[in-house]
C-alpha cells in the first residue's frame, strides 16, 4: 500500500488545490496547485520527516501522523486525505504535555505559543518554564491521562503535544480530537542518538515559523561536540544507573541515547550488550548480583537522580546498596550523580557530553552543572 507521504508527492498538479482565504465571499475563489518542492534535510533524526511545498507549506510526518503546516494568510488546502491535519501558523495556545519538548521551545524563544502545561510548576527543572507558570503565562491543565478539558477549551487550544504515553489512554486523545483539538504525538524519545533527539528542534521550528533559529541552535550543538568525536576513546569504562526501593539496579540499555552519550564522551558503557528485553523501554532492572558482575570494575559510576533522588555522599549511596563498597569507582572516588534537570534539559545534551568527557579525562573536573561529584 502506498504511503500517504508518497501519495501526496505523486499527486498530479491539480489534485491538491488551494483556495485563497481572507477574501470577500462574493469574490470568486482563487485556486492553485500544491506543488512538492523538496524534502527537508535531516542529519540524524529518524522518527520524523518534513516535505516542503511551494508557497511555504510543509508536511510533517511522524510515524502514522501527518500535519500540513500552513503559513499565516496562505490559501486553504482542499482535497487533503482525511487523516492529514492542517495547522495554520501562528499555532498558539498549545497544551504541552510532553515535558521533553519544553526545552526546545525555550531555545526557540517560543514559550509564548504555549498556554497550558501537563507538568505542574514545582515539577519543572527548567527555570524559564517555571517562571512562566508562576507568572500565570502558562497554566497547568492536568497530566496526559487526566486533562482539564474545560480549561483547555476555554483557552482556545489549537494543538496538544503529547508523547507516546498517551497511547495508554487512547480515550483522552480521541476526546481531544472530538473537541476539534489536534493531537501531535512526538517520538523524540525513540531516537537512539542524542543529536537526533536535539534535531527535533527543527520540527518545532517549522511549526512555529522559526526554522532559521532552530537550524542555528542545532548547528551550534553539533559544533560543540565535534572536537570530541575526533578524539581517540579514553579506554575508560562507565556505568549509568540508579538503585530502586525494591533493591534492583536500573540501567540504560546499550542502544539507548545515554549509552551513546557516554561513548561520544570517550568512555565505554559497561552494559552495551543489554539491548533487548522484549519491550520498548530505555531501561532495564537488574538484580544486584547481575549489576555487581557488570559494573564492579567500571572506572566511573554515574547515578541517575531522576527517579530515586540525588545522592549527596558515599554514605548515602552505600545506604542504598552496601554492595557498592566493593566497586572500583567507589573506592577510587569516581562517582557522580546527575542533577535533577538532566532529562528535562533536552537541548543541553551536547553540553552534558562535554561535561562527561571532563569527568572521564580530568582529575578534578571543573564547571560541572549537570553532574555532582559524590564524595
Amino acid at each position: 500500500m502506498i504511503s500517504r507521504r508518497s501519495f501526496l508527492k505523486a499527486l498530479p498538479a491539480a489534485a491538491l488545490t488551494l483556495t485563497a482565504c481572507g477574501r470577500e465571499k462574493t469574490e470568486p475563489a482563487h485556486t492553485e496547485s500544491l506543488v512538492f518542492s523538496h524534502s527537508y534535510p535531516l542529519d540524524y533524526a529518524k522518527q520524523f520527516t518534513a516535505d516542503c511545498y511551494e508557497g511555504g507549506y510543509t508536511m510533517l510526518t511522524i510515524e502514522d501522523q501527518q500535519f500540513l503546516v500552513m503559513p499565516e494568510g496562505a490559501a486553504e488546502v482542499e482535497n487533503l486525505p482525511e487523516d492529514v491535519t492542517a495547522l495554520r501558523q501562528p499555532v498558539q495556545n498549545i497544551y504541552l504535555v510532553s515535558s521533553a519538548v519544553m526545552d526546545h521551545f525555550v531555545h526557540l524563544d517560543g514559550l509564548g505559543s504555549i498556554a497550558l502545561s501537563g507538568t505542574q510548576t514545582d515539577n519543572w527543572q527548567l527555570d524559564a518554564a517555571k517562571v512562566a507558570m508562576q507568572a500565570g503565562k502558562i497554566a497547568y491543565a492536568g497530566k496526559y491521562s487526566a486533562p482539564d478539558y474545560e480549561k483547555i477549551l476555554a483557552t482556545g487550544c489549537q494543538l496538544t503535544i503529547e508523547n507516546t504515553m498517551i497511547y495508554h489512554t487512547p480515550e483522552v486523545k480521541e476526546q481531544l480530537e472530538r473537541f476539534g483539538i489536534p493531537v501531535l504525538v512526538e517520538r523524540s524519545s525513540y531516537e537512539a542518538d542524542p543529536l537526533a533527539r536535539m534535531e527535533w528542534i527543527k520540527l518545532w521550528g517549522i511549526l512555529l515559523g522559526k526554522k532559521d533559529t532552530a537550524e542555528r541552535v542545532f548547528a551550534q550543538a553539533v559544533e560543540q561536540i565535534a572536537p570530541l568525536l575526533e578524539e581517540h576513546p579514553t579506554g575508560k569504562t562507565a556505568a549509568f544507573f540508579s538503585i530502586t526501593s525494591n533493591h534492583l539496579a536500573t540501567v540504560r540499555k546499550g542502544n539507548d541515547y545515554v549509552a551513546r552519550m557516554i561513548e561520544m564522551a570517550g568512555a565505554d558503557y559497561v552494559f552495551d550488550s543489554l539491548t533487548d528485553s522484549g519491550n520498548n523501554l530505555a531501561t532495564i532492572n537488574l538484580p544486584l548480583e547481575d549489576f555487581y558482575a557488570g559494573a564492579k570494575d567500571a572506572e566511573f559510576l554515574i547515578y541517575n537522580s531522576t527517579i530515586e533522588g540525588m545522592v549527596d555522599s558515599t554514605e548515602q549511596l552505600l545506604a542504598k546498596c552496601p554492595l557498592l563498597a566493593d566497586f572500583k569507582a567507589v573506592q577510587s572516588g569516581n562517582v557522580y550523580c546527575t542533577t535533577p534537570g538532566f532529562f528535562q534539559q533536552s537541548m543541553e545534551l551536547a553540553e552534558m557530553i562535554v561535561q562527561m568527557n571532563r569527568i572521564f579525562t580530568q582529575d578534578t573536573p571543573q564547571d560541572l552543572t549537570f553532574f555532582v561529584h559524590v564524595t
